[in-house]
């Protein structure tokens, strides 16, 4: 168990974790997430189909409640409390600790890469990778409605030498269009990335986010001069941001995560097209154990889960913003699937609350006095409260 602040961040802590051969079963993607963030909100990795969502590696919080009391909660040690905290986003305390699972780590991730073309194929061959536990991880990256890349990867300490690739290296290409190569040229590859590579393979380009701010940051003359400099700090965007530009960043611009049952996958990648037409799409599917709090599944056993991840600009005609996300979280509702909270969200209390089982987490913060001191989930990341 490696105990950690809130405010580590996943690039501290592979840093740290894997020279001495150690690493955590799931390392959300980008350098600069905190655990704080992570724990309180949400995280995910192609790890996830084995060790589920990043809270569901964490052994042990302390927090700082509303009455000013330190706090240890863990599975059997104020355990209503563990179970509430995550996806909570600070409102039933300030989390000050985490305990978080460490596993070994080994040099490389080797990764086959497949490309799969017809949407009823790309479901039914990322659900039965998913199910493969001898899979240490498994990744899709949707370039159309029906054309993807499947990824899956194994650790390994042994490489073969010609097959290594240090995707991470400043000056090569972005992960997502060197995934692309493989899907234009219809031939599976397989390659050896060095395991910190791995885990932070979407860090350079933010994912795809990178080339609607930068549109020639994937050039080889630029990766070569300048490489070095990207990716901007997330954090510094935001505050260079007037108002102007958030806006019409918010009417032109998709940032999403939904998690939705993988039975669904096919209807949600068809509803995605349909209402937003952003592509790529990143798949990352996730185990969910029945455990009390927020998010579980609908019935008494763990299920499957996907995220679709869609990050862009919508290509959909008369693309509107509030009515478009109205319409997909209406049917995320519908199959039971769950939105991530840092993105913009556009339900009505009864709506979010229709998402997510708050009986449990209403509890806690009569229990606990926290009305006087910490805003309920739904007024602090609901536009329709905020605005």
């Amino acid at each position: 168990v490696v105990r950690v602040e809130p405010l580590v961040t996943m690039g501290q802590l592979t840093a740290h974790l894997n020279p001495m051969g150690w690493t955590v079963p799931v390392v959300p993607e980008l350098d600069d997430l905190t655990v704080g963030g992570l724990i309180m909100g949400t995280g995910i990795e192609s790890s996830s189909h084995i060790y589920g969502l990043f809270q569901h590696t964490c052994v042990a919080y302390e927090l700082v409640l509303a009455d000013g009391s330190l706090v240890r909660c863990s599975p059997t040690e104020n355990s209503d409390l563990f179970y509430a905290v995550p996806w909570s986003c600070g409102t039933l305390g300030f989390l000050v600790a985490a305990e978080i699972k460490m596993i070994p780590a080994k040099k490389y991730v080797k990764i086959h890469y497949e490309p799969v073309r017809g949407l009823q194929k790309i479901c039914e061959k990322f659900t039965e990778e998913s199910k493969k536990k001898e899979n240490s991880f498994v990744e899709g990256l949707v370039y159309s409605l029906e054309e993807a890349v499947i990824m899956t990867g194994v650790l390994t300490d042994e490489a073969e030498q010609s097959k290594i690739n240090r995707i991470g290296n400043y000056y090569k290409p972005w992960f997502f269009k060197h995934v692309e190569k493989y899907l234009k040229a219809d031939r599976t590859g397989i390659e050896y990335i060095p395991s910190r590579h791995y885990y932070h393979r979407h860090t350079r380009s933010i994912f795809w986010e990178l080339q609607d701010i930068i549109p020639f940051g994937n050039n080889p003359v630029f990766r070569y001069l300048f490489g070095w400099m990207v990716p901007p700090k997330i954090s510094l965007l935001k505050l260079t941001q007037g108002e102007a530009i958030r806006k019409l960043y918010e009417q032109h611009h998709v940032v999403q995560d939904m998690l939705v049952p993988m039975k669904s996958l096919e209807k949600s990648i068809q509803t995605f097209h349909v209402d937003l037409n952003v592509y790529p799409l990143w798949l990352c599917p996730f185990i969910l154990p029945n455990n009390p709090g927020m998010v579980h599944p609908k019935g008494d056993e763990a299920e499957l889960y996907v995220d679709i991840g869609a990050y862009g600009e919508p290509k959909r005609k008369q693309f509107e913003a509030r009515a478009s996300m109205r319409q997909m979280e209406k049917f995320v509702r519908s199959v039971h699937g769950f939105q991530m909270l840092y993105a913009d969200c556009y339900m009505t209390r009864e709506e979010f609350w229709d998402m997510f089982d708050g009986s449990l987490y209403h509890k806690l913060r009569e229990q606990m006095n926290c009305k006087d001191a910490f805003p309920e989930v739904y007024d602090k990341i609901c536009k329709a409260a905020r605005h």
